[in-house]
C-alpha cells in the first residue's frame, strides 16, 4: 500500500484547506485511517481517525473544525479543515491500516505517507 498527501500550503487564519490522500489499490481491505501532525521537536500527534464503519476521532484541539472523511470512488482519505489557526501549522501525515486496531490504539499504524506542510499565518 503506498499513499500521497496532497492539499497542504499557507492559508492565513479562519481559512479552510482540504487534505488528500490518495491510497494505492482499493480501500476495501483498509479499516483504519488517520491524519497526524507534527511540528519541530515534537512527537507526531493523532488529529484525526476513522474506521470502515464510520467511528470517528478527533484531537480536542481540532473538534468542529476539522472532518474526516473517506471517498472510495478516488480511493482517498480526506481531512476538510476549517476555521484555521496558526497553532494548525505542522506538517500533516496520512495513515491507514488493514486493523481496526490501530483506530483503537493497539497497534501502530502499517503505512504511512509523507507529509505535507500546512501553514496558517496570523
Amino acid at each position: 500500500v503506498q499513499l500521497q498527501a496532497s492539499g497542504g500550503g499557507l492559508v492565513q487564519a479562519g481559512g479552510s484547506l482540504t487534505l488528500s490522500c490518495a491510497v494505492s489499490g482499493s480501500l476495501d481491505s483498509i479499516h483504519s485511517m488517520a491524519w497526524y501532525y507534527q511540528v519541530p521537536g515534537k512527537q507526531r500527534e493523532l488529529v484525526a481517525s476513522l474506521t470502515s464503519s464510520g467511528s470517528t476521532f478527533y484531537a480536542e484541539s481540532v473538534k468542529g473544525r476539522f472532518t474526516i472523511s473517506r471517498d472510495n470512488a478516488r480511493n482517498t482519505v480526506d481531512l476538510q479543515m476549517n476555521s484555521l489557526k496558526p497553532e494548525d501549522t505542522a506538517v500533516y501525515y496520512c495513515a491507514v491500516d488493514s486493523r481496526v486496531g490501530a483506530f483503537l490504539g493497539l497497534y501502530e499504524y502499517d503505512y504511512w505517507g509523507r507529509g505535507t506542510q500546512v501553514t496558517v499565518s496570523s
